[in-house]
C-alpha cells in the first residue's frame, strides 16, 4: 500500500471506499475498496476533496480479489450452478434449477484450510429451488499471491466441489400395511402424509395398496408395485422389531438388497433403506413419518428424489445433527435438524 497524487492513480487499486457527500441529496460511497481506479474516475476524485489516495499496486504473482474469485468459483464447477459477477471482491452461486445440492464435504474442507482464501456454501444434500444462494467465494487481503490460488486449485482437485442434481423421480406406489387398515377398522392416515411430502418434489403416487400384516401378502404388493414400472417403493408402517411386525422381513424377502435398517436419527431410528438390482429405491417408513414434520425420511427424500443412491456412511453421517428437538413451531427445515 502506498499513497500517491490521485492524477497518477489510473490503474491502481483502491484500499479503502471513498465517500462522496453530495449535500441534501447523499452520503455514500461513491468508490469501494478494491476500484481499480480509471481515467474517468480523476476528476470526481478531485471533486470530492481526494488529492491523494491509498492505493495498492499490483506485483508480478499477486491477483486482485475480483480475479481470485473468479478462480474459487471455478473450482465449485457449473452443474446447475450460476455465477454472478464479482462484487465488492464476491462471487455468489446460486441454483439453475429446483434440485438437490450436493457438496464434496472433505475436498472443501481441504480448499478452505488454505490460507486467506475461502468458500462457503449452504448445507450439502438439501433441497433448493431455482434461484437459491448456494455458495460464496472470496479471498481475505485484497490483493493475494497467485501461489495461494495454486494451493486451493491443487486440494480441489480435479472434479468440481459442488453441483445440483435435479429431482428425477416421478411416481411411487405406497403400501400402507397392517390388519386394521387392511380391514377398513381405521382409515389410512399414512398414505396421504406421505403422498404430501412426495408430492413436493414432483413425486406422484401412482400405485396403493393396503395388504395387511402378512409377510407373503406385502411382497405380493412389493412385486405389483414394481410391476407397474413406479420409480419408488414406500412400505408404511410394521418397522418396530415386535414379533409381528413383517415389513422389514418383507422387504428383504422380496429381493431388495438392504443397505440399512436403523439410522442414528430422531425421530426415524426404524427407517430402512434398501434397493432392487435395477436400482430401484424401497424404504420401510416407521410410524414418525405420518405424524411428525421431520424425520429422517424428510432428510433423505432430496437425494432419493434426484436418484442419488443413499450408502450407508449418508445415513451414518446424520447421528451428527440428527436429534429433532421438536420445536414449537417447527420451523424445519430452517432448523438445526439433520445440519
Amino acid at each position: 500500500m502506498k499513497l500517491i497524487r490521485t492524477e497518477d492513480a489510473v490503474g491502481h487499486v483502491l484500499c479503502h471506499d471513498m465517500t462522496q457527500i453530495i449535500p441534501g441529496v447523499s452520503k455514500g460511497p461513491r468508490f469501494k475498496k478494491g476500484h481499480v481506479v480509471a481515467a474517468e474516475d480523476i476528476p470526481v476524485l478531485l471533486d470530492m476533496g481526494k488529492t491523494q489516495l491509498y492505493v495498492y499496486e499490483l506485483e508480478q504473482g499477486m491477483l486482485h480479489e475480483n480475479d481470485a474469485a473468479r478462480r474459487l468459483a471455478a473450482l465449485c464447477g457449473s452443474t446447475n450452478l450460476l455465477s454472478s459477477e464479482p462484487s465488492e471482491g464476491k462471487i455468489e452461486l446460486t441454483a439453475a434449477c429446483d434440485g438437490v445440492f450436493l457438496v464434496d464435504s472433505e475436498r472443501l474442507l481441504a480448499v478452505n484450510a488454505v490460507e486467506e482464501v475461502m468458500i462457503a456454501t449452504r448445507k450439502g444434500g438439501t433441497a433448493v429451488n431455482a434461484g437459491d444462494k448456494l455458495a460464496g467465494t472470496r479471498v481475505i487481503p485484497l490483493v493475494v499471491s497467485e501461489t495461494r490460488l495454486l494451493e486451493a486449485e491443487a486440494a480441489a482437485g480435479e472434479k468440481p466441489l459442488m453441483r445440483v442434481e435435479p429431482f428425477r423421480l416421478r411416481t411411487a406406489a405406497i403400501i400402507a400395511t397392517g390388519s386394521e387398515v387392511a380391514s377398513g377398522r381405521i382409515q389410512d392416515a399414512f398414505t396421504p402424509a406421505v403422498e404430501a411430502k412426495l408430492a413436493a418434489y414432483g413425486i406422484s403416487c401412482t400405485y396403493r395398496s393396503t395388504p395387511g400384516d402378512g409377510r407373503d401378502a406385502i411382497c405380493t404388493a412389493i412385486a405389483e408395485a414394481r410391476k407397474q414400472g413406479v420409480d419408488l417403493v414406500l412400505c408404511t408402517g410394521g418397522m418396530s422389531v415386535d414379533p409381528d411386525d413383517n415389513t422389514p422381513g418383507a422387504i428383504k424377502a422380496s429381493g431388495a438388497r438392504i443397505v440399512s435398517y436403523g439410522a442414528p436419527v430422531l425421530p426415524g431410528a426404524m427407517l430402512l433403506v434398501g434397493y432392487f438390482d435395477d436400482g430401484m429405491p424401497v424404504l420401510g417408513l416407521p410410524g414418525c413419518v405420518m405424524y411428525a414434520k421431520a424425520t429422517i425420511f424428510d432428510l433423505l427424500l432430496p437425494r432419493i428424489a434426484a436418484g442419488i443412491e443413499i450408502t450407508k456412511h449418508d445415513i451414518v453421517a446424520y447421528g451428527e445433527g440428527g436429534l429433532c428437538l421438536g420445536c414449537k413451531p417447527c420451523t424445519f427445515p430452517h432448523c438445526p435438524f439433520g445440519r
